[in-house]
């Protein structure tokens, strides 16, 4: 009598398993349809059409990006329909600070043992950032790898791409001394510094089914869990009608001193006013639980500020009464200045109020 052979399943690898995933998710998928791409997934790779989508002449902008240490307290607590939001928000957000309206996206999930209710509820947050943003999810990987990844774990990676006409490429090349800096609210801490922050909450010895001590409503795990804010449409919205806004900057790993520069001319600097800021509970608990100095929040923490806005002086009302309008919290927090040799190209002025 013949032995039968070893199967990929006793790998490891379970084929039905990806397919069954694949049916869970289609109906998501599919929900985030846009001009330019019917969504549909099944094919060796996702089309879009440009013409459709209304541009005259695009340039294309990518991006790509992952989560970070944000998904081992996915993982940890089994709270898994948040970080698909941040997948998107971490790329589309790159994409709207050079002028570009996100036109699809592609996600890439890993993991050791694939458990199709896990994927899809990652997926439905894929899909629910990806209609935040206005973009199409048109396909992406999903990989069961046994021996890379251990247990429940898994990782992500999200890719992006979108377009501006180019005209409309920024930042502008007319920034100068005197232009204003908005700080535009973030949601909590977004997707960088989790490294620090399960360190803070390990020196606490708090665990994620605690109450948050920054936010007595909700378990600690949860509360960390806040995706990462979508700023696209709202961003859209105010550089189309306004023409006013001459850079953005999105707040992610390196905060203010590393981020801001990126979109300043050479001789150009930032003061910031940290009294206007208007701190979260969260990062006054960071700080404070972990001893963590003011200059190592700014650089590692958005602090309550997720994206910035470099705006004319004479119509920084203007460009504030759209964000407001389309649901931000926009405030005044510094201006452009000349730089100084020597000198760090962002200053600040006040104290964080932690």
């Amino acid at each position: 009598m013949k032995k039968k052979g070893l199967t990929y399943a006793q790998s490891g690898v379970d084929i039905d398993a990806g397919n069954r995933m694949v049916d869970l998710i289609k109906p998501l998928v599919k929900a985030t349809a846009r001009p330019g791409a019917d969504a549909e997934i099944g094919g060796f790779g996702g089309l879009f059409d440009l013409k459709r989508a209304g541009f005259k002449d695009p340039v294309l902008v990518a991006a790509n990006d992952g989560v970070g240490t944000k998904v081992k307290i996915a993982i940890e607590t089994g709270i898994h329909g948040t970080v698909g939001i941040d997948l998107v928000a971490m790329s589309v957000n790159d994409l709207v600070v050079q002028g570009a309206e996100p036109l699809f996206f592609l996600d890439y999930f890993a993991t050791g043992k694939l458990e199709p209710k896990v994927g899809a509820a990652i997926v439905a947050g894929i899909a629910y950032g990806c209609k935040q943003a206005g973009c199409a999810l048109i396909g992406g990987e999903t990989a069961e790898m046994p021996g890379v990844y251990h247990g429940n774990d898994y990782d992500l990676a999200g890719f992006a791409v979108g377009a501006v006409e180019r005209k409309g490429i920024m930042p502008r090349n007319d920034i100068r001394a005197g232009d204003v800096i908005l700080g535009i609210a973030s949601s909590g801490v977004h997707s960088n510094g989790f490294s620090l922050v399960r360190r803070v909450v390990a020196k606490s010895k708090l665990r994620w089914s605690a109450k948050a001590p920054f936010d007595k409503k909700k378990k600690l795990g949860a509360a960390v869990l806040t995706p990462t804010r979508i700023y696209v449409k709202p961003l859209l919205a105010a550089i189309r009608e306004t023409k006013a806004v001459k850079a953005l900057a999105h707040i992610t790993g390196g905060g203010f001193p590393d981020n801001i520069p990126r979109v300043l001319p050479k001789g150009t600097g930032a003061r910031i006013d940290l009294d206007n800021i208007k701190v979260l509970p969260v990062f006054s608990w960071l700080a404070e639980a972990g001893g963590i100095a003011e200059n190592e929040m700014l650089r590692t923490f958005n602090c309550g500020i997720g994206m910035i806005a470099v705006v004319e002086p004479r119509k920084a009302d203007a460009v504030m009464k759209v964000l407001r309008r389309e649901g931000e919290k926009v405030t005044p927090i510094g201006e452009v200045t000349r730089a100084t040799a020597g000198k760090p190209r962002v200053a600040y002025t006040g104290a964080l109020r932690l």
